[in-house]
């Protein structure tokens, strides 16, 4: 998870996005950004400091403007300067607003940078907010290879060798699409799972006997896509006859990632076994349960109605001595 992100970072970022104009002559800041909240600060302007959340990113919209221009020279004077008396890492003007005249010789003063954008302040707001804390949203690595089969994302994992980008390629092959390969990033952001290769390994690929390929060069850029949320976690062992392999699929397995519970096959691997179909059925199937269809749930329940039915019959031919 980042916990620094530097003004300068956010600026080249996002500029574009926001239509960002920077005001002051300088991008330095004392401090970076560190949460991925934003703070307007009318009560700070207005004296009431107990609030004061200045870690954040200050936004001085319409509402601040209005305050600002109602007192004389000196109560705007003061009430700026109340903004400077903690460190801040930047201050962003919204709806293209004329700013007081002394903000940006206090912001220089104290080193810090005024932006302006042109975007309504509440909708600025929601979308800075998203892209923040897509920034701080937890995130993890792991060894392996996501798919998007059928619109479902397998995350197939396993050691060293034992197969994982070969099947990758396989459904690639067939149709499906490849999203990262040997380094997996993944992020919790909204509430799911999502996974991402590398920047620099993104859609490369390595075959033991080949070396390195280019996805999408070989199969054009259909075969893959930048990123995909993690639905299934597909582990790869080798097939051991004394294990006791699930034959029934009846008990559900969850493996836990950055806090979500990611539905958990193990799936044995031999010389021969066809784990290409296999996965394709795994996402297929998946889709079904989200559906509220479970293959193995609905054989057992009719296995249980006709045991039941049987000892009903059963019972009734005992009776019938006629």
């Amino acid at each position: 998870m980042s916990t620094e992100y530097s003004v300068e970072d956010f600026y080249r970022n996002v500029v574009e996005e926001f239509s960002l104009t920077l005001l002051t002559s300088s991008l330095g800041s004392p401090i970076p950004i560190t949460v991925p909240d934003v703070h307007r600060p009318a009560f700070a302007l207005t004296g009431f400091m107990e609030n004061y959340l200045s870690e954040r990113i200050q936004i001085i919209g319409e509402t601040e403007i209005l305050f600002i221009r109602s007192l004389d020279q000196a109560q705007q004077k003061e009430a700026l300067r109340r903004l400077f008396t903690k460190p801040l890492c930047c201050i962003i003007v919204t709806k293209g607003l004329d700013l007081p005249g002394n903000l940006i010789p206090f912001a220089g003063e104290h080193g810090i940078p005024v932006f302006r954008t042109p975007l309504s302040t509440t909708p600025f707001i929601h979308s800075l907010t998203t892209h923040l804390e897509s920034i701080f949203a937890p995130r993890t690595t792991m060894h392996g290879s996501l798919v998007d089969v059928y619109g479902v994302g397998l995350l197939l994992t396993g050691r060293s060798g034992i197969g994982k980008s070969e099947i990758a390629l396989d459904l690639v092959e067939r149709g499906h699409r490849l999203v990262a390969d040997d380094v997996v990033e993944m992020t919790y952001h909204g509430g799911i799972l999502i996974g991402r290769g590398s920047t620099h390994l993104r859609h490369f690929m390595e075959i033991r006997g080949i070396g390195i390929i280019n996805v999408m060069d070989l199969f054009g850029i259909r075969a893959v896509r930048v990123q995909k949320r993690i639905e299934v976690a597909v582990v790869l062992e080798e097939w051991d006859p004394k294990k006791n392999w699930d034959r029934l699929g009846l008990q559900e397995n969850f493996t836990d990632i950055l806090g979500v519970k990611v539905r958990q096959i193990v799936i044995p691997v031999y010389p021969g076994k066809n784990v290409t179909v296999i996965s394709e059925t795994i996402a297929l199937n998946h889709m079904l349960k989200v559906y509220g269809i479970d293959a193995a749930k609905r054989l057992d329940e009719r296995l249980v109605d006709m045991m039941e039915s049987d000892r009903k019959t059963r019972k009734y031919l005992e009776l019938d001595t006629e």
